[in-house]
């Protein structure tokens, strides 16, 4: 098949490619830097330079397209998070319908059946909602938990204050994933071949935050790591202090709420999804470790 990836070669992009082409597959990576174009080749796949805000260019790239996976690159800049990413929803939407590509696996996020209060999740909800009035297509939606890799975040945290923490607490549950699973699935699906439209949840482990600080405190050597629960206004000044700006740090500050009140799994539990992915917290920490000794 001719696959088409976005992401350039990013935590999900670049093992997803790597495990399509030793597939066969004839795979196409778009990137906006000129730069990865030969480490895209080097891989084996064609590279597309462009802009995913250029509809033209993601017409051309993606027509005679067999699938096409798309995912939203984040823009730490960006004024208006939830806008900017619908609005590069709106741009895949109309290239993919433009383009006549009749398969497609979108990247969303858990969380994304709930319309706010979910700080960037809320954009691929509309996302979502954008592809939901194409036709004759087969979509899927890929649906991972939160992310291994943002506790590396913390990592300045650990080593100026010895503490861990968020602005959700220590006895709470949160569903994790690594992207090389979220990769891995999506090449499965994507071999085996999908028709229609489906949801997808992907998890690596389900844990109680006090179990990520011990798992991550004893793999650096500080296996009396506390997890603490800052107040919302300590979690925005903090990540502010850290150089996010206003709007991002406001953004995730109202996830972290919805992971306090547990409303972002809430339809993971409903439907009784479990973790599938084969990274658990445990190994994570090593990986963890290894960066954090860096």
């Amino acid at each position: 098949m001719k696959i088409i990836i976005t992401g350039s070669l990013g935590n999900i992009s670049r093992p997803l490619a790597t495990t399509l082409i030793a597939q066969g597959q004839e795979v196409t990576v778009l990137s906006s830097n000129s730069d990865k174009a030969a480490e895209i080749t080097q891989l084996g796949a064609q590279a597309a330079i462009g802009s995913v805000s250029d509809e033209n260019f993601l017409v051309n790239t993606f027509t005679g397209a067999d699938l096409v996976y798309l995912m939203v690159p984040t823009d730490f800049g960006a004024t208006d998070i939830r806008g900017y990413i619908k609005s590069i929803g709106g741009h895949y939407a109309n290239a993919i319908k433009a383009a006549g590509v009749k398969k497609v696996v979108l990247l969303s996020s858990i969380g994304a059946h709930l319309d706010k209060g979910t700080g960037p999740i809320a954009g691929l909800h509309d996302v979502e909602q954008q592809f939901d009035q194409l036709t004759n297509l087969d979509l899927l939606i890929l649906r991972p938990a939160f992310f291994y890799i943002n506790f590396y975040a913390n990592i300045d945290l650990i080593k100026h204050a010895g503490i861990i923490g968020s602005n959700y607490g220590a006895d709470q549950s949160i569903v994790l994933v690594d992207p090389k699973d979220i990769a891995a699935v999506a090449a499965e699906k994507i071999q085996e071949g999908f028709t229609g439209r489906s949801i997808l949840y992907i998890a690596s482990d389900k844990r109680k935050l006090s179990e990520v600080a011990l798992a991550l405190g004893t793999a650096i050597g500080k296996a009396d790591l506390p997890w603490i629960e800052f107040e919302d206004t300590q979690a925005y000044e903090g990540m502010v202090g850290a150089g996010l700006s206003p709007e991002m740090a406001r953004n995730y500050v109202e996830m972290g709420t919805a992971i306090r009140t547990e409303v972002l799994w809430e339809d993971y539990n409903a439907k009784k999804a479990i973790p599938i992915g084969k990274i658990k917290l445990e190994d994570f920490a090593k990986q963890f470790a290894t960066v954090y000794n860096g």
